[in-house]
């Protein structure tokens, strides 16, 4: 499988009544082999963004990715993942079976949840005192990891929980947080794994034109 540059945005076309998935803007149709003159609005290329992110350019998020390999080289859809949070000048904060880590790099292809908006400057100023004071806590040394029940996810979630009371607001449990923040950008995240995987596969990536769907979840912040 040829790997496609990351930088670059997949490019959808649409042509003989299907949305075609191509690395680059075609000349010329895949199905039919007519030329593409993008005419009309509906046939004109639209770029489709890669959801993933460098998780070191994201301030106080959450940020999630493979325990091994990234979301575009190795994963199948099964393996175990691996959740942090990030400071605000790059660093991603995370718990494992060594205790508190601190990432400067091994992040860089994340699906990344904001979770204070811009305009919190209080917030924002003592977010990174918080991020460090909580990590300190004994709860989090090595000993106390547990795979299933005291993991990566009980960290950050439980951070997450401080912020939240911290702040005046209701806590989260795993089931909301997951259903409201994890799952919309996990499902958009696998669709763009099976296009992407299928055009450095075959160079298109041809399927039914879908009704047009609603995104309410891009750019919503917890806190």
């Amino acid at each position: 499988m040829q790997p496609l540059d990351l930088e670059t945005a997949l490019i959808k076309i649409s042509h003989c009544k299907k949305d075609i998935f191509c690395p680059y803007v075609p000349k010329y149709c895949p199905l039919c082999g007519q030329s593409v003159s993008y005419r009309r609005l509906e046939e004109a290329p639209v770029n489709i963004p890669s959801p993933f992110v460098n998780g070191h350019r994201e301030k106080c998020s959450f940020l999630l990715k493979p325990t091994a390999g990234t979301f575009l080289r190795g994963y199948d859809g099964n393996s175990d993942l691996h959740v942090g949070i990030t400071c605000t000048n790059g660093l991603v904060y995370n718990y494992s079976e060594t205790g508190i880590n601190i990432g400067e790099h091994g992040w860089e292809q994340c699906i990344n949840i904001p979770l204070v908006q811009p305009d919190m400057y209080d917030l924002l100023q003592q977010w990174d005192t918080y991020l460090e004071q909580f990590s300190a806590a004994e709860v989090w040394l090595p000993y106390r990891y547990e795979e299933h029940v005291h993991n990566c996810y009980t960290y950050a979630l439980t951070f997450i929980n401080c912020v939240l009371s911290a702040q005046g607001k209701q806590q989260m449990n795993k089931s909301d947080f997951t259903e409201k923040f994890v799952i919309p950008r996990t499902r958009k995240a696998s669709k763009y794994i099976t296009v992407y995987k299928e055009v450095c596969k075959n160079g298109f990536y041809i399927v039914d034109r879908p009704e047009q769907e609603s995104d309410n979840s891009t750019g919503s912040h917890l806190l």
